[in-house]
């Protein structure tokens, strides 16, 4: 055996060694999303708005890749019961404008509760994701009802306690 065969099989070893420290970029395919329930009865928003956001956006597994939707599903469920504080409810407002003269609409917290909690809930989870065409699609893994019933029990989602 000679030198110059010798010296590519070091390059070989070199290259499949190098191949091994390298972090690895998972592709959409290659990730298999799960399903999770979570009951928001009794937990303050913001901090139960930022745990599901943590795991719609994948940050919980080690496959994280932060240019790939490699999040799971979220259920949550009892989203009329989150818990804000009393101030909070009479300041903060939501405001929406539909585009035309005129089409301005502000609501307080605490008429939005009453009406539609589910927007509420999604709102605070929407302000945490990457606000571009990938948390547009993270956003849509999230699924939030008022009551304690839901349509997904066919994907038997795994209960998540914080």
């Amino acid at each position: 055996m000679n030198s110059g065969e010798e010296s590519t099989v070091n390059i070989k070893d070199f290259i499949v060694q190098l191949a091994q420290r390298l972090t690895h970029s998972f592709k959409q395919t290659e990730i298999t999303p799960k399903w999770y329930l979570v009951d928001a009865n009794g937990q303050t928003l913001g901090r139960i708005a930022s745990r599901v956001a943590h795991v719609l956006r994948g940050k919980h597994k080690p496959i994280f890749t932060p240019n790939v939707d490699s999040g799971d599903f979220v259920v949550v469920i009892n989203a009329d019961k989150v818990k804000v504080a009393a101030k909070r409810q009479e300041m903060k407002t939501y405001f929406h404008y539909t585009g035309y003269p005129g089409g301005a609409t502000i609501e307080s917290l605490k008429d939005l509760m009453k009406k539609n909690p589910e927007r509420v809930f999604t709102a605070a989870v929407k302000g945490m994701i990457p606000h571009n065409r990938l948390g547009a699609r993270i956003i849509k893994k999230l699924k939030v009802y008022r009551g304690s019933e839901h349509p997904h029990e066919a994907q038997k989602p795994e209960p998540m306690k914080f």
